[in-house]
């Protein structure tokens, strides 16, 4: 009876470990795809001037949703709302909706004039277009542009020699840039948010129905960052506040590491920090996917979002769990605030290849910044 029973058991555990990690990997597939989608539609069809702002405070949104999911755990775990194990099933149900709300909106947004023109289907695009300006006349908002025309030719794909050729020749500066972007800001969010629960375990003592309450305020904060200081992307310049938030958010996160070391900050303390150093951080995080998406040609430019985003995810969302899930088993401050120290240095050299060779892209056309590889 024993045996059958820890054999019932087994296969009930690798039917739920293998039914999350396979939809799990079909989110992430969708949510891959939507951020290279999102992110080159926002430069697409927002005027220059106004770009960075729109772009961050469109990926800020995200926090809009970690807050949500914060409040709905809060209300679902308490054991109030619904019993036994059926309240995290709950959770994961709002995210499936949330997803279908996303499809429908979707379903709205133009395609993109430039990518119709390369295809040859200029009638479409011009229709996209007139749509586009008569709104703007009509709300006062039209801009005129800053280039002059481009010739291109059509072609039904861009090949792949092409592709890797301008990122890894022309355009391998900014590769490098964009790839230090990335892999900064999804190390140090996968290192410091998404690991806090278990470093308020195992170091506060946090108990689990608690812990969407200590989460709450870093995704409020990580919000209110893009949408109050996300103007001065377009004002500053992206050169200047992305220097600057990135290694703002470095050099606070090296400053908390000796006092959490030695004892000297408890859990309040450690979220008041985190909480300020989020508030930057989020507006740094929001500007490395507006610069990989306005540095490299049409042509390019989602796959480029898509590949970083791949590359940084891999790098930081992979790699940061690992090892601050081993440095967290060792119950050891020295070590978390060595791994914290980490996570700093990565985002202040971020902001040094930033202030090195990133491009100043605010108010300016996409054409101006990077050529179509079409474009003669």
């Amino acid at each position: 009876m024993a045996t059958y029973s820890l054999a019932t058991l087994a296969s009930a555990f690798s039917w739920n470990f293998f039914s999350f990690a396979l939809f799990r990997a079909v989110t992430g597939v969708g949510i891959g795809g939507e951020y290279a989608a999102i992110n080159s539609a926002v430069d697409e069809l927002i005027p220059g001037r106004v770009r960075g702002t729109v772009d961050l405070i469109v990926n800020g949104t995200f926090w809009i949703g970690g807050t949500a999911g914060s409040l709905a755990a809060i209300y679902l775990l308490s054991g109030h709302a619904i019993g036994g194990n059926h309240s995290w099933r709950f959770a994961f149900g709002i995210g499936g909706l949330l997803g279908i709300v996303i499809f429908l909106l979707r379903l709205s947004v133009p395609e993109s004039p430039r990518w119709l023109m390369l295809r040859g289907q200029e009638k479409r695009a011009e229709e996209i277009v007139d749509q586009i300006e008569s709104k703007a006349w009509a709300t006062n908002s039209h801009s005129d542009p800053d280039t002059e025309p481009l010739k291109i030719k059509v072609r039904d794909h861009t090949p792949w020699p092409e592709i890797f050729g301008n990122m890894l020749g022309e355009n391998r500066k900014r590769t490098y840039l964009g790839l230090m972007l990335m892999i900064a800001q999804a190390f140090f969010f996968n290192a410091v948010f998404f690991s806090y629960g278990l470093v308020g375990k195992t170091f506060f003592h946090f108990e689990d129905k608690q812990i969407p309450w200590h989460l709450l305020p870093f995704s409020i904060a990580s919000f209110l960052g893009p949408l109050t200081i996300g103007r001065l992307f377009d004002t500053v310049g992206r050169k200047k506040m992305i220097s600057i938030t990135y290694g703002s958010a470095g050099i606070l996160l090296a400053a908390i590491t000796v006092p959490f070391a030695m004892g000297g900050l408890n859990g309040t303390g450690v979220e008041i920090c985190f909480t300020v150093i989020f508030f930057i951080t989020s507006s740094a995080a929001s500007a490395a996917y507006l610069t990989v998406s306005e540095i490299f040609p049409l042509e390019l430019r989602a796959f480029a979002i898509a590949i970083f985003y791949a590359l940084g995810t891999l790098a930081g969302g992979v790699g940061a769990p690992l090892l601050f899930g081993l440095i967290i088993q060792t119950h050891s401050r020295t070590l978390l605030a060595l791994g914290y120290g980490l996570g700093a240095l990565l985002m202040i050299a971020a902001a040094v290849c930033e202030a090195w060779f990133g491009v100043e892209a605010a108010g300016k056309s996409l054409e101006s910044i990077s050529k179509p590889l079409q474009s003669s």
